[in-house]
């Protein structure tokens, strides 16, 4: 049996990926993240830059007490500034005393940065990088040397490049890293240059591949291919300006396209959307959806026929399992649904449907009809659900709102709340109640609540996750459409209504209405 190709992945979230615009942060939450890659079986995470700012400094003082399993932690730096007194340079003594067994420090292989922004020869910048390489490498560092701006350089003067490359690895770097900084490389570039590069040095190849051409991914794989053994590259393709390769899809199509050797990374791959996700939690982006492999769109199905294939074999439009690496299917029920997509929903939903066929392709068209008019089932399959149990007959509502009012109010400070006055009925009684809230949405719902909590006195476990309001068409302006979407959880699960109205009350009232019968719902399951 062939041996599986070992490829090492190298994560520079902490660092590159920091760089990206709208991401900030803490020491604490570097160390964090430290943890979960390290769990995932991330072979190098590279930590930051010692002596840049005090954040880092930090982070390689706390990282110290984390006991680590699979990863090592890797300082960044550059070369030295001073060719003739190389062991007092500052960067470099700073990643000395940041502790860490592996060291990446970047150089200049392209003659027109040499030239342009030190000032110095080929020689001295030559001697440089040597001579960087070697001091920490004398002191028992690993040391891997960045290749800055490569293959800009490459394309401009090859010679300079490669011995830029040889004097790093002549010094001593265990990994020559091929930089695509610009990011402006295609692929069938890389391959030339990184075989070009292999023959030439017989050095171990890594690739740092920016994303300005939407081919980081594309270059990666191609660098790998060809020979290079080591990926650089963020979780969700954070980094400057456009990015860096993102590791979320290079290692599954290493894995399970390409069938290597990831060490660890191959066993707890199907946590790879958990890893996603959790970086985006803390680094407060919102996920992408779109995202290949990891994004909840990535197995979602919306078109009728789509989904009546993959209810026969999911083969037919999926390319992966999605299990494989943490994600589930999703048929999303809309104004494009089919009667597969309705029945693949009950069956997800544990609602049995009639054998007939007129009561499917009825639903379809309400469906439809709905969605027509502004509201949206793909992200509300709480209120879907209602609506389906109703058709049914296995759901009424639990209660009515015959009578709210809402007033808006100042007080002597100027500072404005809400008060809402609300009857509701449950069965044959009326309670009537008001409450205060913090704007007329807060108001109605406290004052819902507080109606309902004699009847149903577990309502008090729900609470709001999210609320959204989207203008359906802006051109009839203040009277335009609204869509609100609630997402509630009572600490057990997690779910989602929808109302629609030109009022943005009425539609919140729905939303709130359908998300607490939702509830009382669920708990009549129980009892």
């Amino acid at each position: 049996m062939t041996e599986k190709r070992k490829i090492e992945i190298y994560d520079t979230t902490l660092r590159d990926g920091t760089q990206a615009r709208y991401i900030n942060v803490s020491v604490a939450d570097k160390i964090l993240l430290t943890r979960k890659l390290d769990e995932f079986g991330i072979h190098y995470i590279e930590g930051g830059m010692p002596g840049s700012n005090p954040k880092d400094e930090q982070y390689f003082k706390d990282v110290q007490k984390l006991k680590l399993n699979n990863s090592k932690v890797v300082a960044f730096g550059s070369t030295a500034r001073d060719v003739n007194d190389i062991e007092n340079d500052l960067n470099l003594n700073k990643i000395l005393e940041s502790k860490v067994t592996v060291a990446c420090i970047f150089g200049k292989t392209w003659r027109f940065h040499s030239k342009e922004s030190l000032g110095i020869t080929d020689e001295t910048n030559q001697e440089l990088i040597y001579k960087s390489v070697k001091f920490l490498k004398d002191k028992g560092l690993e040391v891997f040397f960045d290749a800055e701006h490569f293959f800009d350089g490459y394309k401009d003067d090859p010679e300079f490049a490669i011995n830029m490359l040889k004097a790093a690895h002549d010094g001593g770097a265990s990994r020559l890293v091929l930089c695509d900084t610009n990011g402006g490389a295609l692929p069938d570039e890389i391959t030339l240059i990184v075989k070009d590069v292999i023959e030439k040095t017989g050095a171990n190849i890594a690739i740092h591949a920016h994303n300005d051409g939407d081919l980081a991914i594309a270059n990666t794989l191609a660098a790998i291919e060809v020979g290079a053994m080591q990926v650089q590259g963020t979780i969700n393709g954070l980094g400057e300006r456009c990015g860096n390769a993102n590791i979320c899809s290079v290692i599954p199509n290493l894995v399970l396209k390409k069938d290597m050797n990831l060490g660890e990374i191959n066993n707890n791959i199907e946590n790879l959307s958990k890893l996603s996700l959790f970086f985006d939690e803390i680094t407060n982006q919102i996920p992408n959806h779109r995202a290949p492999w990891v994004g909840s769109s990535a197995f979602a199905h919306k078109g009728g026929i789509h989904v009546s294939s993959v209810l026969k074999d999911p083969r037919m439009y999926e390319h992966i399992r999605p299990e494989e690496v943490g994600n589930e299917r999703t048929v999303v029920v809309s104004d494009l649904a089919g009667k597969s997509n309705i029945t693949y929903m009950a069956k997800k939903l544990g609602i049995d449907l009639p054998d007939n066929r007129e009561f499917s392709g009825d639903f379809v068209q309400k469906i439809k009809t709905l969605e027509h008019e502004g509201l949206q089932f793909d992200g509300a399959e709480a209120s879907f659900k209602l609506m389906l149990l109703g058709e049914l007959d296995k759901y009424t509502p639990f209660f009515e709102i015959p009578y709210a009012k809402i007033n808006d109010m100042f007080d002597e400070n100027v500072d404005r709340y809400s008060e809402a006055v609300m009857k509701i009925k449950v069965g044959d009684e009326i309670e009537h109640t008001a409450a205060d809230g913090n704007g007329p949405v807060n108001a109605l719902d406290a004052a819902l609540r507080k109606a309902l909590s004699r009847f149903y006195p577990k309502l008090s476990e729900v609470h709001l996750l999210d609320y959204k309001v989207r203008v359906l068409d802006g051109h009839d302006g203040t009277m335009s459409k609204v869509r609100v979407l609630i997402e509630s959880s009572d600490g057990d699960e997690i779910w989602s209504t929808v109302g629609v109205s030109p009022d943005i009350i009425k539609a919140s009232l729905t939303a709130i209405s359908d998300s607490l019968n939702y509830k009382i719902y669920k708990d009549t399951l129980k009892s």
